[in-house]
């Protein structure tokens, strides 16, 4: 196999700094593998979103993405914009690691870098809101806000806990629903009160593969779920199905569709989630870019995202350490 060149863009207080600890190792396993890897680490916001767009700039064969869903998601939005894009290698070390989850990208650093290694890719969509890009899921209404009002310490103590922590605590004080228009191609318009709007890309959404169970990053159309309003025992009743792992598309407050393209607006201020980040407000235009990237993942299908790990919990065993960005 011919030797490229890769740039690895690292948040390196991902994992309890665990990519810090890993570097060397990693670096080598890629170097034996035929990937010459130069790499730079992040420092805040914008920072992986740069690195990824000057590596396309440069003529770079593949760049590689090391953190959490927020650096993956700066990754992606850097690459996105190019018309020539490197190809996209992950090495999960966030809280959630939604991406990897739905793809079989193993948790376990060595694991993970094995895959990149092999270099089998797959055409992935991109969804675009606005100017602005995501990989996995856009979102707004209540509870959307949790990924990045969540403290970075908190999560790197707890982890997933600390989501479920102020998810309570956001239920019992600020729960109320908003008036939404929802137009999506080739099935309406909604308009109506509703408490959330998902938009998902891939099945795996806050670590929950079960709540758009048939989502797939290669099938060129969102998969979207709108939570109607409801009362708070209706709404903790919901909650508690999803946290069960058990599918609420059939619940006659939630309504589940199809769509390439969606346009939603508010007179509210309503706070957009993009793979876990700030993604803006309302009103915002959602578009899928089929196929837009080539990421590396596992040719077979059987590799597993705790593959490695000798953890089948299905909870993370290590939390990110990010400030404001997995």
């Amino acid at each position: 196999m011919e030797t490229i060149r890769a740039r690895l863009i690292y948040n390196p207080t991902s994992g309890r700094e665990e990519m810090r600890r890993r570097l060397p190792d990693i670096l080598q396993r890629l170097e034996r593998g035929g990937i010459e890897t130069s790499c730079i680490a992040t420092e805040g916001p914008g920072d992986a979103e740069a690195a990824a767009s000057l590596a396309a700039q440069r003529g770079y064969e593949m760049v590689i993405a090391a953190g959490g869903d927020g650096t993956l998601n700066e990754v992606v939005s850097g690459l996105a914009r190019h018309e020539r894009r490197p190809v996209l290698g992950i090495l999960p070390m966030g809280t959630t690691n939604d991406f990897a989850r739905a793809h079989g990208i193993p948790r376990n650093a060595m694991k993970a870098c094995d895959l990149i290694v092999r270099r089998f890719t797959r055409p992935v969509d991109v969804g675009q809101a606005g100017g602005k890009h995501f990989i996995n899921i856009a979102g707004g209404g209540s509870l959307t806000e949790l990924t990045y009002e969540v403290p970075s310490k908190l999560k790197t103590v707890i982890g997933q806990l600390a989501y479920y922590m102020k998810g309570v605590e956001k239920v019992m004080t600020r729960l109320s629903p908003v008036r939404m228009k929802i137009r999506a191609s080739g099935v309406g318009e909604i308009d109506e009160e509703v408490m959330l709007f998902l938009i998902a890309n891939s099945n795996s959404v806050g670590g929950f593969n079960r709540l758009v169970p048939d989502a797939s990053t290669g099938d060129g159309k969102f998969d979207v779920l709108v939570l109607r309003k409801c009362n708070l025992a209706e709404f903790i009743r919901l909650l508690t199905l999803v946290l069960r792992g058990e599918t609420v598309l059939d619940e006659p407050h939630v309504i589940y569709f199809q769509s390439e393209r969606i346009e939603v607006e508010s007179e509210s201020r309503v706070q957009l989630n993009l793979d876990g980040e700030y993604g803006g407000t309302l009103p915002c235009a959602f578009s899928v870019l089929p196929g837009h990237l080539d990421v590396i993942m596992d040719e077979t299908g059987a590799s597993s995202y705790f593959q490695g790990n000798g953890n089948g919990n299905g909870q993370d065993d290590e939390a990110d350490a990010g400030e404001g960005k997995d």
